[in-house]
């Protein structure tokens, strides 16, 4: 019998189209909009898929300004640098949500008996970005670098650092001897390290112009893309740390782009060029509120805004009426409550702070908000408050007198826009209480030699606490002549309730005594807080899953980063039955 070539011939054919049907079926992935939702099950001709996030994506953010040093230890003057570093370094220790210290590239640390030595244990799992392990040796060179005079740090820092003694006890150990004990000691140890495999031989003097500071190796969430030049392209790519993130992220690739205003920056958003802006000045955002499709999350920055009194007697002119009614308690707290503080935020900085009193942070272990008194807008105290003091309008008149000598006070502010508005609402609001108001603009570079000069009544500054609690060198009384103490505030009892928590280690010993230290400056209010500014981070509506809540520092922002997505893929499984 004669086989029949062509049957079998169209029967392989057909095998082979079903194989390829099935295994084209199996491999493709088709990507849709995230709108339409995930966990669908679709079943077509007995095989089913269900719809998951795409991986492989990039999000593109927008930055103003540009980098310079991306090293921990040079990033302080640049604020580009030090959202950088935050991404890509670590220290051995880190502040949580709740302002705590918690291990960072540390696993954990332990006090000696006398308070003077501190020994760090290191984690054994952590490597650099190129591969190679963290050491104690890192930690020796990093901070060693810090207490070398030719290397350009703060002084502050210097003068810590040039007082400590360190020691590698081990491979993975290192032991800091303090001269005396100093709880804050750990708030230095955030400071992020520097690989000593890459840097050794680099000398401190010279480490300005190293090339590592374009293209850095750490230990943090976000490395920067091999083969990559950020200077050339403009554009700096970092991709995730797989040894950082506990689950595989749909983004791929973090890319940046530098921009030098917000106009540039808002122009490449409605062009589709970035999805996300980094930071939106308060003065920019009520335009930039309302692009289309850009969603805009807040969040209480690291500083405060704040009305510091001078109380030495100095002011702007020595002897004056307003130098003297300043140190007067009472005159300080009816300043305050003639100010209207919701409407300072809302018509000098659009609204863009929150108000706050008392000298911390409420991300501090020592906020104690029961404790401060809420200084909201009450003119009838305020007029109380001024007549006990002394202090009248006389029938007439306009302006509060007290023996022929009518009150008027000098603020000193910085010249930039922000203060200068707020200076003018300011007066405005003390002139409806019978206070004259001069207003005196320096360059924001001179402010604080202007301060140190004492000449002036009452001054408008920006304070970025440190994270530790510890404010000695702002409120002692040593810190009048040596120290940032620029309105003289001279109370004893505040002082010493200072320099007896920064020589405890534990945080239950010293809140004590900083409770019985906001008392203290409750009482005689050496300052008032005005607000805290908010910082404003714009992403694209069009990113799923990005749940951004606070996020002080640069990191915290993309803290869920795991979940953010833009598309969804259908993906083969089993149907169910």
């Amino acid at each position: 019998m004669k086989p029949n070539i062509r049957w079998q011939l169209l029967l392989a054919a057909g095998c082979l189209g079903l194989v390829l049907a099935f295994l084209s079926f199996r491999e493709e992935k088709v990507v849709i909009s995230a709108e339409e939702g995930a966990g669908q099950v679709i079943e077509v001709s007995g095989a089913c898929t269900t719809r998951v996030p795409a991986a492989g994506w990039t999000l593109v953010e927008g930055v103003i300004g540009r980098p310079q040093y991306i090293n921990p230890l040079l990033a302080e003057a640049n604020p580009v640098d030090q959202m950088l570093s935050d991404l890509m370094f670590d220290g051995l220790t880190r502040y949580d949500e709740s302002g705590r210290l918690v291990p960072a590239l540390a696993q954990s640390w332990n006090f000696s008996e006398d308070g003077r030595h501190v020994s760090f244990s290191l984690r054994p799992d952590v490597t650099w970005h190129d591969g190679e392990p963290f050491t104690a040796e890192d930690v020796a060179y990093s901070y060693g670098l810090l207490q070398d005079e030719n290397f350009p740090a703060a002084g502050g820092v210097k003068m810590l650092w040039e007082s400590v003694a360190m020691t590698v006890t081990g491979e993975l150990s290192v032991e800091f001897q303090l001269p005396q004990p100093y709880g804050p000691f750990l708030d230095a140890t955030t400071q992020g390290i520097l690989p000593a495999h890459l840097l050794e031989g680099t000398s401190p003097g010279t480490l300005l112009n190293a090339s590592f500071n374009r293209m850095p190796v750490g230990t943090g969430p976000f490395l920067i893309e091999p083969g990559s030049d950020w200077q050339e392209s403009g554009v700096l790519r970092l991709q995730s740390n797989p040894a950082y993130w506990q689950q595989n992220l749909y983004l791929e690739t973090l890319e940046f782009r530098f921009f030098p205003n917000a106009p540039a920056l808002a122009e490449a958003f409605e062009a589709g060029e970035i999805q996300a802006i980094s930071t939106i000045p308060a003065e920019d955002l009520p335009e930039l509120i309302t692009t289309p499709g850009l969603g805009i999350y807040s969040s209480g920055g690291r500083q405060y805004t704040q009305l510091l009194f001078n109380q030495t007697g100095t002011g702007a002119s020595t002897g004056s009426a307003g130098a003297s009614a300043v140190r007067d308690a009472r005159v300080r707290k009816a300043l305050a409550f003639a100010l209207d503080k919701a409407a300072l935020i809302d018509q000098a900085i659009g609204g863009q702070g929150l108000p706050l009193e008392g000298p911390y942070l409420p991300t501090s272990w020592a906020y104690n908000e029961a404790l401060l008194t809420r200084y909201t807008y009450q003119p009838a105290t305020a007029a109380s408050l001024f007549a006990e003091a002394g202090w009248t309008v006389p029938e007439g008149a306009f302006t509060r007198q007290q023996g022929g000598d009518p009150l008027s006070l000098t603020l000193l502010t910085s010249d930039d826009a922000t203060h200068r508005a707020l200076a003018d609402l300011i007066a405005v609001q003390w002139a409806n209480v019978g206070v004259e108001t001069e207003i005196e603009t320096v360059r924001p570079v001179s402010l604080t030699a202007v301060l140190a000069e004492r000449a002036y009544d009452v001054a408008i500054i920006e304070v970025t606490p440190p994270g530790d609690p510890d404010l000695y060198d702002f409120w002692s009384q040593e810190a009048i002549i040596r120290g940032q103490n620029y309105g003289g505030w001279n109370n004893r009892r505040a002082s010493e309730a200072l320099e007896f928590a920064r020589q405890l280690n534990t945080q239950d010993e010293r809140l004590p005594y900083y409770e019985a230290f906001l008392r203290f400056y409750d009482t005689d209010l050496p300052a008032l807080t005005l607000y805290q500014p908010v910082v404003t981070y714009g992403l694209a509506e069009e990113i799923e899953g990005a749940d951004v809540g606070r996020f002080s520092s640069p990191r915290e922002r993309y803290d869920t980063l795991a979940g953010w997505f833009v598309a969804y893929e259908e993906m083969a499984i089993p149907c169910p039955e």
